[in-house]
């Protein structure tokens, strides 16, 4: 149930319609809030506010929220179009849900309606004496928050859809999607079962694997005394002819088509992968961005160095990870199991593309021999990983460079003894 409703939040927060509403029903709330004092409270016991005066704040406010929020439109887009052509297409759903940016249109819009209400409440008399004192509080406050609000959102929307931001965003997706898929059975849940045989579900749709409602295949396959074996994990492509799970075990009854449905309808299909549970993702994204610098047009091997080192950070995390779930204790799944993700699977999204379109650049394979190293010195158990993608990297160096001289720097550091 948490999962499922941490997937709605996220794929809330990339619409942009969202928070606006929600400022638009503040707005309104707080028009009829300061009605409502003003009929508690005695107008004798608060200053008497001029309506002239209330208008005049009120049109000042309208105006200028209208002209800002178009403004923000303007640079929004302007941020999201440089995001896709600067670093990936597939980095915009960070950038969209970007927090700071979405707070400050909604306070805008907000702000915007607010006023609006507020005077046409105020010009047919709507506001006593008290009720205007209260009015001037709240527009106050409003004010207040649209200043701060815009200092904030003029120091992000100066770095949003910079390359360095983006990087930053997908990473931080990826530390999150690494850290939630550690914390799940999952983590140990290496599907050692022969699943041959059973009874397939293959998806009807075509599409990337976006979530598993774990919880709701561990409850059917309960009550109907069954495993459950899934064959793949979000992020695969999804064709008919895949099978998404095999049901094992002796049913007490032919399962029907409509019980087959529920436990196909657990596997969401989506036209893109998503950054929640798919931790492969992430590193494809990184590696993407890599390769787009590492281009002849663009030609800035230093955002390939950049990447290098935030995919070793990554990988770091994923052979130490800081709150693992416990394998011996943590039964909840014991009617569904799962592939696992190989080593070798993340270290070819991470690496493979860079070593590919960066075998030209001397100082882009040193670096990669150079984070090779490093992860099997600190991690014993990505070394032969490390090695093998070492080797291949150093095979690729051979054939892109041109000269001898930068070839050898790249093998010396390749075939130095590990320490």
């Amino acid at each position: 149930m948490l999962s499922t409703l941490q997937f709605i939040r996220n794929r809330l927060a990339e619409a942009l319609w969202v928070r606006p509403l929600l400022m638009c029903i503040v707005s309104v709330v707080a028009t009829v809030i300061a009605y409502l004092l003003g009929r508690w409270v005695d107008d004798s016991l608060v200053p008497d506010i001029s309506r002239e005066s209330l208008q005049i704040l009120l049109g000042v406010l309208s105006s200028g929220m209208l002209a800002i929020a178009v403004f923000a439109v303007g640079a929004m887009v302007s941020a999201y179009s440089s995001a896709g052509q600067t670093a990936t297409p597939r980095a915009f759903s960070l950038i969209i849900a970007d927090d700071v940016s979405q707070n400050a249109l909604s306070t805008f819009i907000g702000a915007f309606l607010f006023s609006v209400i507020a005077v046409l409440a105020l010009m047919n008399g709507f506001y006593s004496g008290s009720g205007r004192f209260f009015l001037l509080l709240l527009t106050l406050t409003v004010f207040w928050v649209v200043v701060i609000t815009f200092i904030r959102w003029v120091d992000r929307i100066a770095r949003l859809g910079r390359l360095g931001m983006t990087l930053e965003k997908v990473e931080a997706a990826t530390v999150r999607s690494i850290g939630r898929y550690q914390r799940s059975w999952l983590w140990h849940a290496c599907a050692q079962e022969d699943t041959d045989g059973g009874i397939e579900i293959r998806g009807a749709d075509i599409g990337y694997l976006q979530r598993v409602d774990w919880a709701f295949l561990q409850k059917w396959a309960t009550q109907a005394d069954l495993k459950v074996h899934a064959e793949v994990l979000p992020g695969a492509f999804i064709t008919p002819d895949r099978v998404l799970a095999r049901i094992a075990g002796k049913p007490q009854a032919p399962l029907e088509e409509e019980e087959i449905n529920r436990v196909r309808r657990a596997f969401r299909i989506g036209e893109q992968r998503l950054f929640d549970e798919d931790p492969r993702f992430g590193f494809i994204v990184l590696s993407e961005i890599a390769s787009r610098a590492l281009s002849p047009a663009v030609n800035d091997p230093g955002t390939a160095i950049q990447v290098t080192g935030q995919l070793v950070r990554l990988l770091h995390r994923w052979s130490n990870p800081q709150n693992e779930s416990d394998a011996e204790t943590d039964n909840r799944y014991d009617r569904v199991d799962a592939p696992c993700i190989p080593l070798d699977a993340l270290f070819d999204d991470a690496f493979t593309g860079i070593a590919r379109d960066g075998a030209p650049m001397r100082e882009v394979m040193i670096r990669l021999q150079k984070a090779f190293r490093a992860l099997a010195a600190v991690d014993e158990d990505l070394k032969a990983v490390c090695e093998r993608h070492a080797e291949q990297a150093l095979k690729r160096a051979k054939l892109g460079l041109a000269l001898d001289e930068d070839y050898q720097s790249v093998a010396d550091i390749c075939k130095q003894p590990s320490a």
